[in-house]
């Protein structure tokens, strides 16, 4: 199978097909000429379009921004460009509990970052965009009514409602012990870790666990000395990222149909979002559009509107990170490692993501 750098083909092919079955299974089902009639691409739209894809942007710019603050400047604009394109098509090919962050430090370390300086970066980006979820959550509940925002008009979107609490106490739990872990008592954490990976049926984790304690403690050190006005500055890319993220549906809907409360939309993509982390798919891909259309279908769109907006949502939002991602790894291959034979590639993937698997951070 052809292989795009250490990406094999087949793991870029997986997810397009998942999702294009599913989306085409959703057609088939749903179709009602009547419904698309409804579909109208005006100046309005447009713009609203072209919003989207100012999102876009601002969720790319945000990661980017984070991940110069977080180097003190030390990676270009450039390299931090890079960085996010492998680290989005990375969580793009991948199930979502692994992501692209069990990435990052090899990422950064191709950039010119010690492994060491990579993995404190890795762990706090890891701990600032859980902790972004555990205090947006509580935010929305209050604006918005719960029933509007738990959709149980059906016994799928029923159960989304149950697996959203179960993941955020799991987030909860994992926020707590990365905040204890960084800025406590790096220590105590580490050695609890490790006493529970004495256990028989966890044992042979104890490598990996011994590896992030190690690393955890190193990473507490670096991250201590750092000031208030850094952690503000990095939180704030943070928002700034995951927001663009999730505002990029409500543009979308805005450009087909008239939705008064757009918290309403908002809050239903980012539940949705953390949902989506248990997805065993790579990227969620074809869980992803099945949910997406079961969770807003109390909202009387059509088929045709609903259909349309997540045609363009997957694509903008996760086929064009394949597609970018294609162009760009060659070519950043190429600069980080010269002209390798391809067997020293195939293996990259599978062992950085051996070495650095964590609960939770990406899916779209």
């Amino acid at each position: 199978m052809k292989e795009v750098g250490p990406f094999k083909m087949s793991k870029i092919m997986i997810p397009i097909g998942l999702g294009i079955v599913v989306i085409a299974w959703l057609f088939i089902r749903e179709f009602d000429l009547k419904s698309f009639r409804n579909v109208h691409f005006t100046y309005s739209s447009i713009a609203y379009l072209f919003l989207a894809f100012l999102l876009i942007f601002g969720r790319d710019f945000g990661m980017m921004w984070r991940f110069r603050t977080m180097t003190d400047w030390d990676l270009s604009w450039k390299q931090a460009f890079n960085i996010q394109i492998l680290n989005e098509f990375t969580s793009a090919i991948t199930p979502a509990a692994v992501g692209g962050s069990a990435m990052v430090v090899f990422y950064l370390s191709k950039e010119g970052i010690n492994a060491g300086r990579g993995t404190a970066i890795m762990i706090a980006n890891l701990f600032l965009d859980e902790l972004y979820f555990i205090i947006i959550c509580p935010i929305l509940f209050l604006l918005v009514p719960m029933g509007e925002l738990f959709n149980a008009t059906s016994v799928i979107t029923s159960t989304i409602g149950v697996i959203f609490w179960s993941v955020y106490a799991v987030l909860f739990a994992w926020t707590v012990v990365l905040y204890i872990g960084l800025f406590l008592r790096p220590d105590l954490v580490a050695g609890f870790f490790q006493l529970v990976c004495k256990l028989h049926f966890l044992r042979r984790f104890r490598t990996r666990v011994d590896k992030f304690a190690v690393s955890l403690v190193s990473s507490s050190h670096e991250i201590q000395k750092k000031s208030f006005w850094f952690w503000a500055r990095a939180f704030g890319t943070t928002a700034l990222s995951w927001s663009s993220r999730f505002l990029l549906v409500n543009a979308l809907f805005m450009a087909f149909t008239p939705i008064h409360n757009q918290l309403i939309i908002f809050g239903r993509q980012l539940l949705l979002w953390v949902v989506m982390i248990v997805s065993p798919t790579p990227g969620g891909s074809g869980v992803s559009e099945f949910a997406f259309r079961e969770y807003f279908n109390d909202l009387s769109l059509g088929a045709g509107p609903i259909l349309v907006i997540i045609v363009i949502w997957r694509v903008i939002s996760y086929y064009m990170y394949l597609l970018v991602g294609v162009i760009i790894i060659p070519r950043w291959i190429k600069k980080s490692f010269g002209n390798p034979e391809p067997d020293e590639l195939t293996g990259i993937l599978p062992e950085i993501q051996k070495s650095h698997q964590h609960p939770s951070n990406d899916v779209d």
